[in-house]
């Protein structure tokens, strides 16, 4: 007995809830899990998500122009409500439905960068339009895109695939898959 892959799930967006209803019903409720592809490894997602932020790290190091005007124009960042900002540094505080990583991702890079916000507003960094949209993880290079497990993902959000190839979300999603117990 192990765990199984049996295929990579992709984006859930607002379907998230009734994708685990669906997953629960169908392997139980302790008998499937979300993990990462990494190389030749399954991965959790925390590491996932370190890669996810060193993503963002790698990309103010080499663009120190946006590091430079994000930090003196703006006091924070938020992805789908201005409330994000509460989780800070911690991943695993999530008060909105939609689950808001990006943000958090840029803030801790920020600070691993040795950098503090300076500016007076905050910075919408999720969609088409905003002034922070050359921030979003769908358009983001990831530093490592040669690791990006190439090929189709399902699509439970219902959106198709809304980020660029290469792209820091590219990563997120790709090479995230569904593991049942057997």
């Amino acid at each position: 007995m192990g765990w199984e892959t049996i295929e990579r799930p992709g984006y859930l967006g607002k379907k998230r809830d009734e994708v685990v209803s669906n997953w629960n019903e169908q392997f139980g409720k302790n008998n499937w899990r979300l993990t990462y592809q990494w190389n030749n490894e399954i991965v959790s997602r925390e590491f996932a998500i370190q890669l996810y932020e060193d993503g963002y790290c790698e990309f103010f190091k080499k663009n120190l122009d946006i590091l430079e005007w994000l930090v003196s124009s703006y006091s924070d960042v938020y992805d789908t409500a201005t409330s994000n900002v509460k989780s800070k540094f911690d991943y695993t505080r999530q008060e909105t439905p939609n689950k808001h990583i990006h943000d958090i991702a840029v803030r801790k890079s920020v600070a691993r960068l040795g950098k503090e916000f300076q500016g007076e507003d905050l910075l919408h960094i999720r969609w088409l339009g905003s002034d922070g949209m050359m921030l979003n993880p769908g358009v983001v290079p990831f530093h490592m895109p040669e690791l990006i497990v190439p090929g189709e993902v399902k699509d439970y959000g219902g959106k198709g695939t809304w980020w660029y190839e290469k792209t820091i979300e590219d990563f997120y999603q790709r090479n995230k898959v569904l593991q049942v117990w057997k």
